[in-house]
């Protein structure tokens, strides 16, 4: 009996789902992220310190309203050397030395006795090692990284320093307001940077051709360029060419006034002008912390609108505003919160540095690879803004008694910078050298 046997018919196997990985760009920007959020820690602290150190040292609002200056101004005119530096040396090495000069200088004001002890530490100390960390290093990320979703990436990063005063401020104001006073507050400042310091090192990569990738959203792979010799000549060789072209000062002067009406104004001298209007010290702080809550959500909209709508007129739009919203909060500050004062935190903190996105993309239309170190220039002139109102409110307050004054000028400060905004000439992709 001959035993048939059946053909054995070949199971088709059901094709796999190809997993989808991240792209490594993404985990860098995280690690970006942190480490402003890390550094973002000290910009909570300043505005907490006037009253104290004014009843402590009996130091007039307009002497440590000067380290704040000083420390404003550095980290501005650090910014555009800071973006040539990690050009010679890396992205890796100038950010943890960045914050290790951070935690040092805010350590360091624990000892001090003296107002000049403040302005090295405080001012000069803190202001360079920020000045490392400042926008320019997110622009340098999101450059060297992404060639796709660049205006996303950017609002991310610079929404990180807003994450960072959310998550620190009403911690630190409640540290101040404890028995033992301002000091723990500084310590805890140093030892947030010093924390980032190890995440910098072993999990942040300079280029994607560090790891064999390449950029996010580019057909080719780029190699790594050589370091360049000569940070500081690039630098300035940049700057030099870059104030010959009209679209330069129109930038810095929009972004100085975006400078004097967030970090120079709100951010200094919020919490004190609150407290002269009878708010508790931790409500303000707590308020301060809600502008960083709107700030994130309200910057990464805004990069995201940089990818689908002209520049320049999303800038109008913000510093108009921020204008009016300002004429408005000397009517609205009282004892106590109440609506309209949570309607103003919210639509200023929607608005506090949704202007950066735009403002990147204006400086990579107008000036190519030169951009990061352009855009260090510029926010040299955003420190700047913020160092002279800064200073120039606490004098006003010592002087008048009150801030309406500044809260006025610096309103129709912003409603000029909407009508600068929109006399930048575009400038097709094909001309950017």
């Amino acid at each position: 009996m001959t035993q048939t046997t059946e053909p054995v018919l070949a199971v088709e196997e059901e094709p796999r789902p190809r997993r989808t990985t991240i792209h490594r760009a993404w985990f860098v920007a995280a690690v970006t992220f942190v480490t402003i959020v890390g550094a973002a820690a000290f910009r909570s602290l300043p505005g907490l310190l006037i009253d104290p150190l004014h009843e402590e040292f009996g130091w007039s609002r307009g002497t440590i309203t000067a380290a704040v200056s000083i420390n404003l101004a550095l980290y501005g005119l650090t910014a555009p050397f800071a973006a040539a530096l990690m050009d010679r040396f890396g992205i890796r090495r100038v950010v943890a030395a960045a914050l290790t000069v951070i935690a040092v200088g805010a350590g360091l004001t624990v000892w001090m006795t003296a107002p000049w002890q403040l302005w090295l530490c405080w001012g000069v100390l803190v202001g360079l090692g920020s000045g490392s960390m400042a926008l320019a290093f997110a622009a340098t990320v999101t450059n060297r990284w992404f060639t796709e979703r660049r205006g996303l990436v950017s609002g991310i990063l610079t929404a990180a320093s807003a994450s960072g005063q959310l998550i620190f401020l009403p911690f630190l104001s409640w540290l101040v307001q404890s028995d033992h006073g301002w000091r723990p507050a500084a310590v805890t400042v140093a030892l947030a940077a010093l924390v980032v310091v190890p995440l910098v090192w072993l999990l942040l990569r300079d280029h994607p051709a560090d790891v064999g990738v390449r950029p996010y959203g580019s057909a080719a792979f780029v190699p790594k360029p050589q370091p360049v010799p000569g940070a500081a000549r690039r630098a300035v060789t940049v700057l030099l060419s870059a104030v010959r072209t009209g679209p330069f000062w129109l930038l810095a002067g929009t972004f100085a006034i975006c400078g004097a009406s967030t970090n120079g104004l709100i951010q200094t001298h919020f919490v004190p002008a609150a407290h002269d209007h009878g708010m508790p010290v931790t409500a303000a702080a707590s308020l301060l912390a809600v502008i960083g809550v709107f700030d994130v959500v309200g910057t990464i909209a805004s990069g995201w609108f940089t990818d689908r709508f002209e520049p320049r007129r999303l800038l109008a739009v913000y510093y108009a505003l921020r204008g009016v919203s300002l004429m408005f909060l000397p009517i609205v500050l009282a004892p106590g919160v109440h609506p309209p004062m949570v309607f103003f935190i919210v639509f200023y903190g929607l608005d506090w540095v949704a202007t950066v996105p735009p403002t990147l993309a204006l400086c990579r239309e107008q000036y190519g690879e030169d951009s990061a170190i352009v855009f260090g220039w510029v926010l040299a002139s955003h420190q700047i803004g913020a160092a002279l109102v800064a200073y120039l409110g606490g004098v006003a307050r010592d002087a008048l008694g009150s801030y309406d004054t500044v809260w006025y000028a610096s309103g129709a400060l912003c409603a000029a910078a909407a009508l600068m905004a929109l006399v930048i000439r575009r400038r097709p992709a094909a001309a950017v050298a």
